[in-house]
């Protein structure tokens, strides 16, 4: 392992001499796909709890859809699928946006943990004390400013617990940017790999990797829980 690291240490963490790679590679994948997620879930989870099925029924579809197939095959779909259709082909500006491998990992991964995402923050906005929306209610609140003000910050507080696992999750689930040709960490190993023929010490290096930054992203979760969610405690 020590060659290994030896001979691929700039590429595990941040580039290969040409480009951004590895650990560098894979954080950005996965801060713009969550991102994109955060932002689609917002305003989806609200109209997922709306009365009116013209607005509930769309956002149930594109959540059962893309949380009832797999990632993998979400990834492929984009990155091979749609290139295929002519208007694509034949739009500059979606020729050019489909034809890069990391452009449709990240739509691809953003639309996958939005509508997991959005499953959460509906829940959570459900959730919602009554108490809560009355006392806003009383002071003569809008809804618009009731959302604003009092529901989403209080869903999003009691949603932290679930979207960290959502977003540990997400990070195991960049591994399959290496398929759209993404020079992720697991990209890098691979490249090691066939190269040394070292399975272990190239893959158990990049396991090394991702478990650090599962640990990393697990302790800021906690703190952040542990000050946001404090009144919940006994």
């Amino acid at each position: 392992m020590i060659e290994i690291l030896q001979q691929y240490w700039k590429a595990f963490l941040w580039t290969d001499g040409y480009n951004i790679t590895g650990l560098t590679m894979t954080a950005w994948l996965l801060v713009a796909s969550c991102g994109i997620g955060f932002c689609l879930a917002l305003p989806l989870s609200i109209a997922r709890n709306a009365r009116n099925p013209l607005i509930w029924f769309p956002v149930w579809f594109y959540t059962f859809l893309f949380r009832g197939t797999p990632l993998y095959v979400q990834l492929l779909l984009i990155y091979t699928g749609v290139y295929g259709f002519g208007f694509v082909q034949h739009t500059e500006a979606l020729n050019e946006f489909f034809r890069q491998g990391l452009n449709c990992t990240i739509l691809s991964f953003g639309l996958n943990t939005g509508a997991y995402t959005t499953e959460i923050f509906a829940g959570s906005i459900k959730e919602t004390n009554h108490g809560e929306v009355d006392a806003a209610l009383a002071f003569g609140m809008s809804k618009a400013t009731l959302y604003r003000r009092v529901i989403i910050p209080s869903a999003l507080r009691r949603a932290l617990p679930v979207y960290s696992n959502e977003i540990i999750l997400m990070l195991h689930a960049t591994t399959l940017a290496f398929t759209a040709t993404v020079p992720d960490v697991l990209k890098v190993a691979n490249d090691a790999y066939a190269q040394t023929y070292d399975a272990f010490d190239a893959f158990g290096l990049a396991a090394m990797i991702y478990l650090c930054v599962s640990f990393t992203l697990i302790f800021m979760f906690r703190k952040a829980e542990r000050r946001f969610l404090a009144f919940l405690q006994p």
